[in-house]
């Protein structure tokens, strides 16, 4: 605001009128920063020594001590006393007298003094506030030391009592904060506040009080403040119980437990209960009952209702009711109880023997019965429990047979080992069932078993394993081999068939390859084998008898393709081309042996197929040449003479060694010559290289492009394949899918005809889990092993086949149907009766019938499922149907749902109670509890009672599920309002419609005095000014109380919390009348709040609020006090320029304290209010010290009350005079015009200011203001003089550079602050002709000729050409003209002046030379002009070759041809080396991450990696001509994570040619566990290079 202020003050217009307003704009912010600059807050401790520093106003200020002093710095307070001072000297305000916070505020927070520090010339008025901090100088304190209550134990949780509140006259933290109450464990403390913030606290019972446990209690309440430390205060409270019957009958355990045996006689004594009561007399009489809830074990069991004692009346039996629980009731005389529960349960005796019953038996048993194979099913009961009913079953320990249990009361007797029929045809197995118990008893049952015979023995091969041998191109049909198999076993078990397994070779099914006759087993090919494709596989047979179920093995047949000489050899060098040819240059001084050239053929064969001898078969000189036998080396065999010819034509032959052989020729060109000149004029012609040189420029050019996009092509490829892979791969480890096991099977590698070529072969296998279940070995042992667990199988299948389970309602009439027994266990009538089915129930009664004929269940027997179960659920029955042939065993569960046919019953009609209204809350009465056979929703489900105002059901559950009910206390009862209760129980199952049964209850209220006095109303409002006299009734308050008596006796009096306006109010404690006592002031309390109790004889007690709000009185008249006055101000004081500041106070409030101040309103000023209480003089309008130079001010302060008072205060103001001026230029705006080059320091314009002020004011300074052109400082172009505003150019201008430009420039007047005006100054460049002309057309090269063609048939004015220029100059410096300024035949050709278009002036003829040469000059209009020359080439001829003739030779073109063949060479050979070193690069990528992945992923054992090495053909006759041939040969799976890669570099029939070609399978990979086999990986790319220069 400051910085904003000054900045505004220094801005002045050039009018009267702008200066005025900044004038007034000037004042006002001054008038604001002083009212800002009051937020400036000290804060200090109270009781702090006199001098001690409060702040540093000069710095919190921004002041300095300096202005202080002429200010005049002062203090300006509203109140009399001065607390703070200042000290001038060091700019610091101290305390100047004792602070006491509580004797200044009281309990007002925050406290503060306010005040002002007031300055002038100019005037400054800043607002203090100093916060007096609270110091914990003072204790909470009560007025009295103890004080006394007595409370009946009947009192209510919740009941009110008003203790005295302390005192504490600090505020803040260390005010009161916070009452303690010690001991608190019946009683705590609720914290109040008053209006005014001060706390009060209230004494509430928080739990019963029980006079029998205590019968008084002393309590210690402290008043802590929020010091540091705390100080305290406390109060003694002593309270007296007062007795009364409220305690019930206690049993010494909540629940008992006892055990009795089942075979226990009547009258014995379970157990004796006891429960005691606290009270005395008569209340403290107990009685013992059973409750409502167990009256259905009263025919069982009694209680002695005064000794407690519960003794066996029935019959007691484990097998039907193995517990029975109990509910207590003990009751006073008072009427009330204590329930208790006992548990009684029953112990078994043994007195029950096991019952053997037989589910199914099979015999006879095959003897190849595997172990555990099931024989019987026997189904064990035993009605006893515990070890009682524990049976083990038992047979002899010599039979190979054994007995297990399968699951509850069934066993299995079952195989224990193979059994042999040849040995033992029968057996005699005899059970034995015994109990555990004490004594035990058993029971035997003895099975006849007979073993039958069975096919038991499998086909088994004359061999483990086959091989077998055939030669390639076989006719189809033809027999491979036989294999040969027996059994032991006769008849149709020892029948043998034979089957060809479906395994996989070479990626295809076996059965492609070979089949199997059934009968012989015969194996038969197929196809034609072909050894370059295939070099042998393997085949697996099996033979498989005729039994049921059938046996078979099977065996390992290896079939190896013999090798045929069936290829010819393949020549690889020299490659043969159609019209290309080949020559190899051998030197006229090559010595004997001269290593000419090299054939080199390979044969696809193996062996000695593959074995090659070379022939010269005819030559053009065969005296001259020789060829290897073995290697195809082609050699001179005599020196070279210079008779023999240039060209020598050469066939070799090359032959395998097969039988019968095969060959291939090959014609190879040699050239006997010392240079290549000759060798090209014997081949070919100049006419034909030219021709071949655009050939291969062609062909260089395609063969670049093809190379260049199969390298991106490659890269692409590769790139979306990884990305393929990681798609793939992340699908699978997402999805946990289980990937099919595929184990791995090692390559086979074999060199077989030493030709050095290494044979790859590599097999896949799969095996199925189906495939692998239907092996068998040979042996009788491992057939058995099988027979086992197939049987045991079918015993598994037979348990799972009972889980089938049907839902009937009771009550279905006979015959009803219960399920289709045939549909669910998935069988046919058929196999009901051929397996003659059955029902087998542990129980005699059969309610459940199976119909045979059509395979269904029926209702047999009427079903009651009340009776079956009582309230047992789910209620079911359970049986089994038994199937023969084979045994099958399904247990089938039919449960019985219930239908609501019973509706809830209580045995009485009505019952009693009688309740004092003085009983709490959650008191418990027992009810009788409905009984309902039914069971589950249409059970028993809920109680209703009717009314449920007062009482409420609590619901519980015995162990059997049966729900008995309380009747709960849930409000307090009130005599008053309501002496008897009549309530209806209802009780409802869950049927549809429910049903329902009824009770009635009635209950008598017993009288007591438990109502607390209640005010008519929580709080009492009244208005009151502070002028009424004493003894005047302000309220009367009232209280009723529902008792009668002296119960409903009610005193009034003020609570301990209104002690503070006991002098000022009284109150009648008989009728509630409050009168005033004291004087009431409205400027010292605005409101009163008075905390009236009423309080009964019982000591219950109610409280209201009575506030007291006083409206003021107008009896103070306005002060006004001068806190500033600047007695001279500026003529050109803005409006609202402060004059004077004003502080106006009335103690009064509202209408009564609001205060207008008003002058006479024909005076040019104005008073308007500031702040609160603060008020300013301002001017309304401009002055003029020339009209008015003093003015005398009345102020006059009014408030609104009625009557109103007023106050007055006159001012003398003087106005002074000031600078309010600013310069004005002559013009609005200036322009100069300057010629570029011009001198630096030129002087440019000169510009003119006035100002109409005198003296200092007047005096002019000139400036340049700082702005930018073209991106740099206006100053660097130009400056202005400050005394006489002359501009000068700083620089030279270039007009081609800057054209025009503007800038600006301010007057400034000396006044204080200074004003300003600026003006606008455009200044333009003019040009001169200081570019020449620039010759765009024709172009003008160092080295190169360029002619214009004109024919010689050229008619007169023909177009030459057109000479283009441009200047950049502009006007007529840019005007341009051509001449012609000399020419080879100046008659022949003109140029236009002004186009300089150059035409013929004549008609061209033969005698004219063909080169024309032309100096054309181009000039401006310029002064001085300027001008350019440009030779035109022009060639006269009618076609191009004269032309090329003339002015070049060939040896250029030939020349340029070269240098195009050798950088497109060049190119192909840096393209096809960047993809080859790509490819690499990858491959080394892949085995890196191979190798790291496969420390994390170990799996199977490594693969060896067998590089081979082919051999290397040495160049012996060091001529460099032989291209050397390298093979490679990686596997890789995804075991071992290698590459298989073949580089072949082989010769090509092109003149520079790159076939790449490759073949990539990529199988799925896998990560498997460590214990399985990796799948097959292969992946093996191709690349062949081929390259061969040809001469033609």
């Amino acid at each position: 605001m400051f910085s904003l202020c000054s900045f505004n003050s220094r801005r002045r217009a050039s009018s009267t009128w702008i200066a005025s307003w900044l004038m007034q704009h000037l004042v006002l912010c001054v008038f604001v920063m002083a009212v800002a600059h009051g937020q400036v807050r000290y804060s200090i401790p109270e009781e702090m020594t006199k001098g001690s520093l409060v702040g540093n106003i000069v710095q919190d200020l921004g002041l300095d001590v300096k202005r202080l002093k002429s200010g005049r710095a002062r203090i300006f307070t509203e109140d009399s006393r001065e607390y703070i001072g200042l000290n001038v000297d060091k700019g610091t305000l101290i305390v100047k007298e004792r602070i006491d916070r509580e004797e200044l505020c009281a309990q007002v927070s925050p406290c503060s003094l306010h005040f002002q520090i007031i300055l002038e010339n100019p005037m400054e008025l800043h607002r203090i506030d100093v916060e007096i901090l609270d110091i914990n100088d003072n204790s909470p304190l009560f007025t009295k030391k103890e004080i006394h209550f007595q409370i009946s134990e009947l009192a209510i949780p919740g009941a009110r009592y008003s203790l005295e509140s302390a005192k504490d006259p600090d505020v803040g933290l260390h005010s009161l904060q916070t009452y303690k109450l010690n001991p608190n464990d019946n009683f705590m403390l609720k914290t109040l506040s008053h209006i005014d913030g001060t706390k009060y606290v209230e004494m509430v019972l928080q739990r019963p009080l029980d006079r029998e446990k205590q019968a008084e209690y002393n309590l210690i309440l402290t008043a802590f403040d929020g010091g540091t430390p705390p100080k305290t205060g406390t109060l003694k409270i002593n309270v007296i119980v007062l007795d009364a019957n409220d305690n019930a009958p206690i049993f010494t355990q909540s629940v008992y437990t006892a055990l009795v045996a089942e075979n226990a006689a009547k009258g014995s004594v379970v157990l004796q209960l006891s429960a005691t009561d606290a009270d005395q007399g008569t209340n403290k009489d107990v009685t013992y009952s059973f409750s409502e809830s167990s009256s259905s074990v009263i025919d069982i069991f009694t209680i002695d209702p005064t000794s407690g004692d519960i003794i066996v009346t029935g019959i007691l039996d484990f097998e039907k009711n193995k517990k029975y629980e109990l509910n207590v009731v003990a009751t006073d005389r008072g009427g009330l109880t204590d329930t208790a529960k006992v548990m009684v349960e029953i112990t078994d005796v043994n007195d029950n023997a096991p019952v053997i019953n037989l589910i199914s038996f099979s015999s006879p048993l095959p003897e190849n019965s595997a172990p555990e194979t099931v024989i019987a099913m026997l189904n064990v009961k035993d009605l006893d429990s515990g070890k009682n009913g524990q049976v083990r079953c038992l047979i002899n320990p010599s039979l190979p047979f054994r007995i297990r249990q399968s699951a509850s009361n069934f066993y299995t007797l079952v195989t224990d080992e193979l059994l042999d029929r040849e040995k033992i045809s029968e057996y005699n197995i005899t059970i034995t069932a015994t109990d555990e118990g004490s004594p035990s008893f058993s029971t035997n049952k003895t099975l006849n078993l007979k073993i039958s015979d069975v096919n038991d023995n499998a086909p088994v091969f004359q061999r483990q394993s086959y091989t077998a041998y055939v030669m390639e191109n076989n006719s189809p049909g033809f027999s491979v081999l036989s294999v040969k198999a027996h059994d032991k076993d006769s008849g149709n078990n020892a029948r043998i068939s034979y089957f060809l397994e479906d395994i996989l070779v070479n990626g295809v099914s076996a059965s492609t390859y070979v089949s199997v006759n059934a009968e012989s087993g015969e194996i038969i090919a197929v196809r034609s084998f072909d050894y370059e494709q295939t070099k042998e596989f393997n085949i697996r047979v099996k033979a498989q008898d005729g039994g049921n179920p059938s046996l078979s093995s099977n065996v390992s047949v290896k079939i190896i393709i013999q090798d045929q000489n069936d290829n010819a050899p393949q020549v690889l060098y020299p490659v043969q081309s159609g019209g290309s040819v080949v020559a190899e240059i051998v030197p006229r001084s090559a010595d004997v042996g001269y290593l000419v050239t090299k054939v080199v053929a390979v044969d696809v064969d193996s062996g000695q197929n593959a074995w090659l001898s070379y022939k010269l078969q005819k030559a053009t000189d065969r005296a001259l040449f020789e060829v290897g036998l073995q290697n195809g080396e082609i050699r001179t065999v005599r020196q070279v003479t210079d008779k023999d010819a240039v060209k020598q034509r050469l066939a070799v032959v090359v032959e395998d060694n097969g039988q019968p052989s095969r060959s291939a020729t090959v014609n190879v060109n040699v050239a006997l010559a010392d240079s290549f000149p000759e060798v090209l004029s014997e081949f070919t012609d100049f006419t034909h290289d030219k021709e071949y040189n655009d050939n291969l420029t062609f062909y260089l050019v395609l063969a670049l492009a093809v190379v260049s996009f199969l390298f991106i092509v490659s890269i692409i490829a590769i790139l979306s394949v990884k990305c393929y892979r990681w798609r793939r791969e992340r699908m699978f480890y997402k999805s946990g899918a289980n990937l099919p096991v595929i184990p791995y099977y090692p390559p086979l590698y074999a060199d077989v005809g030493g030709t050095g070529t290494l044979q790859h072969i590599i097999r896949k296998m799969f095996s199925l889990c189906s495939f692998n279940s239907r092996r068998r070995a040979s042996s009788t042992w491992i057939a058995s092993w099988l027979m086992q667990h197939l049987v045991l199988c079918v015993f598994v299948m037979a348990v799972a086949h009972g889980q089938v389970r049907y839902s009937i309602p009771e009550e279905m009439t006979k015959g009803s149907l219960v399920g289709n027994i045939v549909q669910d266990l998935g069988l046919d009538v058929k196999r009901l009766k051929s397996g003659r089915a059955r029902i087998f129930t542990e129980d005699s009664r059969e309610y459940i019938g199976l119909n045979v004929d059509k395979g269904t269940l029926i209702v047999k027997e009427r079903i009651d499922r009340e009776e079956l179960c009582g309230h047992k659920s789910p209620c079911s029955l359970h049986f089994q149907i038994i199937l023969d042939n084979p045994m099958e065993l399904h247990r089938i569960d039919v449960e019985i749902l219930d239908i609501n046919d019973n509706s809830p019953l209580f045995t009485k009609k009505e019952i009693h109670f009688q309740i004092s209204e003085s009983a709490i809350p959650g008191a418990r009465y027992s009810l009788e509890s409905a009984k309902d056979p039914d069971v589950g929703p249409n059970s028993l489900q809920t109680y209703k009672l009717n009314p449920s105002d007062h009482f409420t059901l609590k619901s519980l559950s015995r162990p059997d599920g049966t729900k008995y009910i309380e009747m709960v206390l849930q409000t307090p009862l009130d005599r008053e309002k309501q002496s008897e209760h009549k309530l209806i129980l209802t009780a409802y199952d869950g049927g549809s419609p429910p049903k329902s049964g009824a009770i009635k209850i009635n209950i008598i209220v017993l009288d007591a005095n438990d109502n607390a006095p209640s005010f008519t109303q929580s709080v009492y409002r009244v208005s009151l000014p502070e002028n009424t006299p004493l003894g005047s009734l302000i309220i009367t308050v009232s209280a009723t109380d529902a008792d009668e008596g002296t119960n409903g006796d009610i005193q009034y009096s003020f609570s301990q919390s209104s002690h503070s306006v006991s002098s000022i109010f009284d109150i009648d404690p008989s009728n509630g009348e409050i009168i005033v006592k004291g004087n009431l002031d409205f400027e010292i309390s605005k409101y009163h709040e008075l905390d009236i109790e009423a309080t009964d004889k019982g000591g219950l007690t109610d409280t209201c609020k009575v506030l007291v709000e006083m409206t003021d009185v107008n009896d103070n008249a306005p002060v006004i006090s001068l806190m500033s006055f600047s007695n001279s101000i500026p003529e050109d004081a803005s409006p609202d320029t402060v004059i004077a500041m004003v502080n106006v106070k009335d103690v009064d409030t509202e209408r009564n304290g609001q205060v207008k101040c008003s002058i006479a309103p024909h005076l040019p000023f104005k008073i308007k209010s500031s702040a609160t209480n603060f008020y300013s003089l301002t001017t309304d309008q401009l002055l003029d010290r020339e009209k008015i130079s003093e003015y005398n001010i009345t102020i006059t302060a009014t408030d609104e009350g009625s009557p109103s008072f007023s106050t007055n205060k006159t001012l003398n103001l003087k106005i002074s005079d000031i600078n309010d001026n600013a310069p004005v230029f002559q013009r609005q705006s200036y322009t100069a015009y300057v010629m570029e080059n011009n001198s630096p320091g030129v002087s440019v314009l000169s510009v003119k200011a006035h100002d109409k002020d005198s003296g200092n004011n007047a005096r002019i300074s000139y400036f340049l203001e700082d702005i930018f052109l073209n991106g740099i400082s206006a100053s660097t172009y130009i400056s202005v003089n400050a005394e006489s505003g002359e501009i000068i150019a700083v620089r030279s201008f270039d007009y081609e550079q800057t054209k025009e430009f503007r800038i600006r420039v301010k007057a400034q007047d000396g006044g204080s602050p200074p004003l300003s005006s600026n003006v606008s100054v455009k200044i333009i460049i003019q040009d001169q002709n200081d570019n020449a002309p620039q010759v765009l057309y024709p172009v003008q090269s160092g080295g190169s000729v360029v002619a214009e063609i004109v024919p010689r048939s050229a008619d007169v004015g023909y177009l030459v050409t057109k000479v283009v220029a441009v200047d950049v100059d502009s006007g007529q410096n840019a005007w341009l003209s051509y001449k012609l300024q000399k020419a080879t035949d100046r008659a022949l050709f003109e140029v236009g002046l002004q186009n300089g278009e150059i035409r013929t002036v004549r008609q061209v003829t033969d005698k004219d030379a063909v080169k024309q040469r032309l100096a054309v000059v181009v000039e401006d209009n310029g002064q001085p002009s300027r001008s350019a020359t440009v030779n035109v080439n022009v060639a006269l001829a009618d076609s191009f070759p004269e032309v090329l003739s003339e002015f070049t030779d060939f040896t250029h073109d030939k020349e340029y041809n070269d240098n195009l063949t050798f950088y497109l060479v060049l190119a192909l050979a840096v393209v096809s080396f960047l993809f080859i070193v790509s490819i690499i690069a990858i491959l080394s990528v892949k085995c890196y991450r191979w190798r790291r992945e496969r420390m994390f992923y170990k799996s199977g054992a490594n693969l060896p990696v067998i590089p081979y090495y082919p051999p290397l053909y040495a160049d012996v006759g060091g001529t460099g001509t032989l291209q050397h041939v390298y093979n490679y040969d990686v596997c890789r799976t995804t075991d071992s994570r290698k590459s298989d890669l073949k580089y072949v570099r082989p010769c090509s029939e092109s003149i520079i040619s790159l076939d790449t070609s490759g073949t990539q399978t990529l199988t799925h990979a896998q990560r498997e566990k460590l214990n399985s086999d990796d799948s097959f990986d292969q992946v093996r790319l191709d690349y062949k290079i081929h390259s061969s220069v040809f001469l033609q």
